[in-house]
């Protein structure tokens, strides 16, 4: 039940927070391994992207990605706050006197993390190829031709196997370990302390809403780097074999960008990140956290 909650709070908070992520998407991939200055920017900052993807692609677009977002959310997050979840209700992230463990939680964090990004890798690369795809006068990086998820995964396992389906998937690590352990740890820390202090009442749905804001700010600014890093790697293009053309791995990635597009080309997109991760962040853990408080009360 912890692992179904978990997937449901995060499929809730997918559907508000989809536009966002194709906003972000294509800014991260806006100018991809050019010097600033040298490329005609289609996306000046978040409201004109969504002017411009409104405009040109259309309404919809704005949703592009839905279904395999709602499926990744789904396993990844019914994985990863499940597996939490449970063992925070054990008590195996609290030390001997009661109190919560930051390493404990944050080691937690970062394994549950780890577990379901591996097994839904395929489906996020998917859905980066379906939101990067964009009418000609307004593409940014590769431009695959998929019609839907099924057809993607279909034709990408057909033509390089698993392989080429969980390719990227190993680059994409390092932005869930460091994202999931700094927002779950940040989230129960911040949580922990309200609840001592007795800002809110007891059991109130605000403590659980203070805490998801402050775990919001945390988490952008800890993973955005590796949040662009990750996307060019899963939206390159490859060869015959299905092997990127353009980076070996997570780290070569991280130093092309910075060596070609200097600091600022490591956060591309960190607008579009905040208003996405901040209102997601809040509200997976939010609707989490009254789902199983919700279970709890009416199954004792």
């Amino acid at each position: 039940m912890d692992f179904l909650m978990s997937g449901l709070a995060a499929c809730g908070a997918c559907v508000f927070t989809n536009p966002l992520e194709v906003v972000k998407t294509r800014m991260q991939l806006q100018g991809e391994l050019q010097a600033p200055g040298t490329y005609q920017r289609h996306y000046r900052n978040v409201f004109h992207a969504f002017f411009t993807i409104g405009k040109v692609d259309g309404l919809a677009a704005l949703q592009k990605g839905l279904a395999p977002a709602l499926f990744y959310q789904f396993l990844m997050n019914g994985i990863r706050l499940g597996t939490y979840g449970l063992a925070e209700t054990r008590g195996y992230l609290h030390t001997a006197e009661g109190t919560l463990s930051p390493f404990r939680s944050a080691a937690a964090g970062a394994l549950a993390g780890v577990m379901g990004a591996y097994l839904g890798s395929p489906i996020y690369m998917v859905k980066t190829h379906l939101q990067a795809q964009a009418a000609s006068e307004i593409a940014v990086g590769h431009q695959y031709k998929h019609q839907g998820m099924f057809q993607a995964l279909t034709e990408i396992g057909q033509k390089h196997g698993l392989v080429g389906l969980w390719r990227g998937a190993l680059g994409g690590l390092p932005r869930v370990i460091i994202g999931s352990s700094t927002q779950l740890c940040t989230f129960s820390s911040t949580k922990d302390l309200l609840s001592q202090w007795e800002i809110f009442p007891p059991q109130s749905w605000k403590v659980a809403l203070a805490a998801a804001m402050v775990s919001g700010i945390a988490v952008v600014l800890a993973m955005t780097p590796f949040d662009v890093a990750s996307t060019r790697l899963y939206n390159q293009p490859t060869d015959s074999q299905g092997k990127g053309l353009m980076y070996r791995g997570i780290f070569d990635a991280l130093l092309q960008t910075a060596r070609t597009e200097g600091i600022f080309g490591m956060y591309k997109g960190i607008g579009a990140s905040y208003f996405r991760l901040g209102p997601h962040t809040i509200l997976s853990l939010f609707f989490w956290d009254q789902l199983r408080f919700l279970y709890h009360k009416y199954t004792k």
